[in-house]
């Protein structure tokens, strides 16, 4: 059973052959691992772009926007369902992508509990979280993709897994950036399509993906959930069932030239809703991974005061904000083409 979907022609779940290169191009938006010294290394128009270049538009946020304050397990009422339908992952899925590998948890009396340190409460103690993480890449992977594909899907979660930060260029179709550049880099489209900046090596085929990370990046042993072969893309189909093709298709807009920067994980339903319009819209985007346990829990937490995801950091426009619904309508004002 292939590990990565090819859009031209159906179906779906037709087999692949396994095709492992190395990048011609090195292109377009670089991150490196600080949001305030990303860089482009080329413009949109050396990109290949068919979107306007980003030197004849201004970024800036929304008139008399003001970031909401974050509120704590809400969801605002008008985006129940979007919200609702997000979570159906989680049961098909149960729990893939929400926590770190070798997560645990201890409970600490309040009063034992350091100070300016992040946990849960329960009742009198805190709920210390921890995971078992491999060695960190020095620099963010690359990984072209897009929200509705199960195969993405899949090596998004061993993202989470491995809590490792990822550089996305999304691949909607129809996107005029990023996935004709899958093709010239690698030689066809076909996603999810990783680059390893930190050994050189590029490969297609998600399952050849999941196994690269979790021996490079993790401790050799590919979670189970992600091991059962048809059994896992089956699942990770029905996991997106609930958002009904979001995600999945190119709507016009401003391409900027520095990523988006997102703390967020798979597992999330609020951030899968903001993905999705990040991937719709074409944007690329830094994400900090911070599944449960997670040590980048406490690195938020001692940025903002407060851990909460999705978190948006926007190096185009200054704006830093809690709140997916309210993130979701910033990026729209402030990057899509009307």
């Amino acid at each position: 059973m292939a590990g990565a979907l090819n859009l031209a022609p159906p179906p779906i779940f037709a087999p692949f052959s396994r095709r492992t290169v190395r990048p011609k191009t090195l292109f377009s938006i670089r991150a490196s691992p600080s949001s305030s010294s990303s860089s482009s290394s080329g413009s949109p128009e050396n990109q290949g772009s068919s979107s306007s270049p980003s030197s004849s538009w201004t970024f800036a946020p929304p008139p008399n926007f003001k970031a909401p304050e974050p509120k704590r397990f809400g969801v605002r009422p008008d985006k129940a369902w979007d919200i609702f339908g997000a979570s159906l992952a989680l049961f098909f899925r149960f729990g893939t992508g929400v926590f770190a590998s070798g997560y645990s948890v201890t409970l600490v009396p309040k009063d034992e509990f350091p100070p300016g340190q992040y946990a849960l409460d329960f009742n009198d103690y805190k709920v210390k979280e921890t995971s078992k993480l491999g060695p960190r890449p020095e620099k963010p992977i690359e990984i072209y993709e897009f929200e509705s594909c199960p195969f993405c899907r899949k090596v998004r979660e061993l993202i989470a897994v491995l809590d490792i930060d990822v550089l996305f260029y999304p691949c909607p179709r129809n996107g005029p950036n990023f996935r004709p550049k899958v093709a010239q880099i690698g030689g066809k489209q076909q996603f999810p399509y990783m680059v390893d900046p930190n050994t050189g090596v590029s490969m297609y085929e998600s399952d050849d993906i999941i196994k690269y990370l979790v021996g490079k990046y993790g401790d050799g042993n590919v979670p189970i959930m992600l091991s059962l072969g048809l059994l896992t893309t089956i699942t990770a189909g029905l996991a997106l069932s609930g958002r009904a093709g979001k995600g999945s298709t190119y709507s016009p807009a401003k391409l900027p030239p520095k990523p988006l920067e997102i703390w967020a994980y798979e597992g999330s339903p609020f951030c899968k809703y903001v993905r999705e319009v990040l991937v719709e819209l074409e944007l690329p985007h830094l994400q900090r991974s911070c599944s449960r346990g997670s040590p980048k829990r406490q690195i938020l937490y001692e940025k903002v005061g407060h851990f909460q995801v999705p978190y948006l950091q926007d190096p185009n426009t200054g704006v830093e904000m809690f709140e997916s619904a309210e993130i979701v309508e910033y990026i729209r004002a402030t990057y899509a083409i009307q």
